[in-house]
């Protein structure tokens, strides 16, 4: 099994937001997008804790999914994959500066 302490949080974000919408809009089952983007947040967590303990691992949680529920309102006016693509460069962007460059 892979060690995915060592992968860059950034793009597990990216996978989580991307990754659950898409699952979520194939599917037609909005929790099972959510669990793909609680599974992600779970894996990367666990690095922020080590990197900057409760107070980082509490403030990239809530940016990351403060993005997902900014991107349903940033839909109606931009589209929606735009708004995906858009909220998921802002949370992975903020967890590459606030924690993986860190590391």
């Amino acid at each position: 099994m892979p060690d995915l302490t060592r992968i860059p949080t950034a793009p597990l974000l990216a996978g989580g937001l991307v990754g659950g919408f898409t699952l979520a809009q194939q599917t037609g089952v909005r929790p099972l997008g959510g669990a793909a983007m609680l599974g992600a947040n779970v894996l990367a967590a666990r690095q922020w804790y080590a990197v900057g303990g409760a107070p980082l691992v509490a403030g990239l949680s809530a940016a990351y999914w403060t993005a997902m529920g900014v991107s349903h309102p940033l839909a109606k006016k931009v589209g929606t994959w735009p708004s995906v693509l858009g909220v998921t460069a802002a949370a992975a962007g903020a967890a590459y500066v606030l924690a993986d460059r860190r590391r």
